[in-house]
């Protein structure tokens, strides 16, 4: 697996444990942030950091990953930053109610760490970022 420390991964999750696995993960090979809720990084975002891509948690408390989606996509600065969706729940409704408001990709927990790399890499590809 290649490295790309140059990119910059913002990973939001409210469950310590899956942050931490996914923090200790991706270090390898990115440049990685945690925050722990939506509401959190989307302060962060305002604040002036911008990731080359975002994996996000869909339940969490303060501001929920559909809540976070809806809001990273009305920013210009934002609009074509990719978006993948973590979450436990396997509802089809949800994938499509991510996807709709413009998530990227969307994984069932628990996943595969390399699964998710290279979904991520794929989108980072496409998007020219690598």
């Amino acid at each position: 697996m290649a490295k790309f420390d140059h990119i910059r991964i913002l990973i939001i999750d409210d469950e310590i444990s899956i942050r931490k696995l996914l923090e200790f993960y991706f270090k390898k090979y990115f440049t990685v942030t945690t925050k722990s809720d939506g509401k959190e990084a989307m302060e962060f975002i305002k604040s002036g950091y911008s990731p080359d891509a975002i994996i996000a948690d869909l339940k969490m408390p303060k501001m929920d990953g559909y809540e976070f989606t809806t809001e990273i996509r009305k920013m210009k600065s934002m609009s074509t930053t990719p978006i993948m969706i973590l979450s436990g729940n396997e509802s089809s409704s949800d994938r499509i109610h991510c996807l709709k408001i413009g998530a990227d990709d969307y994984l069932i927990k628990p996943f595969n760490p390399d699964e998710l790399y290279y979904r991520l890499i794929n989108i980072l590809k496409r998007t020219g970022k690598i």
